[in-house]
């Protein structure tokens, strides 16, 4: 038995003495003033939530039951009042929002025409070279395929 003792207590320390170390233990590892104060105070503050979150759900169910008839019986009212707020909603937001593009686009056209180069205008630029180009091909064979039906209406009408 006492080698068994001296075995789990370690070589010829005493029981007082492993009791004084586990001790030491415990207050290293134990929590300082200003934890024991923020734990305090997530504890309350988390007491105070979840006392106003269970006033908050029994006043509302409290609400739905006593306005739900009210609300039942007014529902003929409500639904085209609801109907007509969302529309008006709905093409006022709207409305400010081609507004808002409008003035987006009027900036963008107004740099671009006086020279400042706003993002996007290399491909503009690009785009009307393109533009002028491809135009400027079909007229000269417009007019090489004009000339060539202007003969041919010759040879065939030699008067006209």
């Amino acid at each position: 038995m006492a080698d068994r003792q001296q075995h789990v207590h370690g070589e010829g320390v005493s029981p007082a003495d492993s009791s004084a170390t586990l001790l030491r233990r415990v207050q290293t590892h134990a929590p300082n003033s200003k934890q024991v104060v923020g734990f305090l105070t997530l504890l309350v503050s988390g007491a105070v939530l979840l006392l106003l979150t269970g006033l908050t759900l029994t006043g509302a169910v409290v609400a739905l039951v006593f306005l739900a008839p009210l609300a039942l019986l007014t529902s003929p009212i409500w639904v085209p009042i609801a109907i007509v707020l969302f529309v008006l909603v709905a093409a006022a937001l709207s409305a400010c929002g081609f507004v808002v593009a409008a003035l987006a686009a009027g900036t963008w056209m107004y740099r671009y025409f006086t020279g400042r180069h706003p993002v996007g205008a290399d491909r503009v630029d690009y785009a009307r070279s393109r533009i002028a180009d491809t135009a400027s091909h079909v007229k000269d064979y417009a007019s090489e395929y004009g000339g060539y039906l202007h003969s041919r209406t010759k040879d065939a009408a030699p008067g006209a």
